[in-house]
């Protein structure tokens, strides 16, 4: 990547949003840095998705301001914005009974007519193979379960090769395995550089695989830092609304979120 590992790609301030009345979001300001992954968790209702979709120019905030690479993010075209971020949403919606492959080729289409063309070949395989879907190619995305739905539309958006990559609760209908798996490639994508914004209701896999955790509550930011900083049995009750118990994984520190049950 050309950006520098920690510089700020995605640069957010005084973020609103409010819908029928009600302020969905308010004074947010967030960076998304290249090779780190950033968790966006919180209650239901918290505004994590919303502030997704503001971070990915898929929504407009009523004040505020978003930047990609220094420059508002609405003055980007369509096919210009594509092949700088990808975004994988909660609905993976197709209306139409498309092939699976052919799903995971659409991640291509922003780079028609461009030098990138003829790495189509390759993204693609490398997609099907980080999401375990070699088996699925001939099926009809319409006659897959929602956890093969999911990794479908996961690899479309690998397949994209996007410098920032946006994803909308990707373990949410997977098997503990495949939720493991998308962590990790969470972590590979950051790894070679990429900034990586990832909607996550499980604390413990946040803890387990983020560099820094956003926590919302009823739209506003409670905390921004490091697992370990963000995740204290205090916190997360208070904003959850549940008594916890906070354990440390090992030398790495990484906390394990468990409600306290009678």
């Amino acid at each position: 990547m050309s950006a520098e590992t920690g510089t700020a790609v995605v640069v957010a301030r005084g973020l609103r949003v409010r819908r029928d009345e009600r302020e969905i979001l308010a004074e947010i300001d967030l960076d998304v840095r290249t090779g780190e992954v950033l968790a966006l968790v919180g209650p239901n209702g918290a505004g994590k998705s919303t502030l997704l979709s503001v971070l990915s120019g898929d929504l407009q905030p009523a004040a505020g301001t978003v930047e990609l690479d220094g420059r508002a993010i609405g003055s980007f075209r369509p096919l210009e914005l594509a092949r700088r971020r990808a975004v994988l949403s909660q609905a993976n919606v197709v209306s139409f009974p498309f092939r699976v492959i052919e799903i995971v080729q659409m991640g291509r289409s922003p780079w028609i007519r461009t030098a990138e063309l003829a790495d189509d070949q390759q993204a693609v395989l490398e997609a099907i193979r980080a999401t375990d879907i070699e088996h699925l190619l001939g099926r009809r995305f319409t006659t897959l379960s929602g956890g093969e739905q999911a990794r479908v539309s996961l690899a479309r958006v690998l397949a994209q090769r996007t410098p920032v990559v946006f994803l909308d609760e990707p373990t949410a209908a997977l098997d503990l395995r495949h939720q493991e798996d998308v962590m990790r490639l969470a972590r590979e994508l950051a790894a070679q550089g990429r900034a990586v914004v990832v909607v996550v209701h499980d604390l413990s896999l946040a803890g387990a695989y983020a560099d820094r955790i956003a926590l919302l509550d009823g739209g506003r930011l409670d905390a921004v830092g490091t697992p370990t900083e963000v995740m204290t049995a205090d916190r997360v009750g208070r904003v959850y609304g549940l008594d916890v118990q906070i354990h440390r994984l090992g030398a790495s520190d990484r906390p394990i979120v468990l409600p306290l049950r009678d």
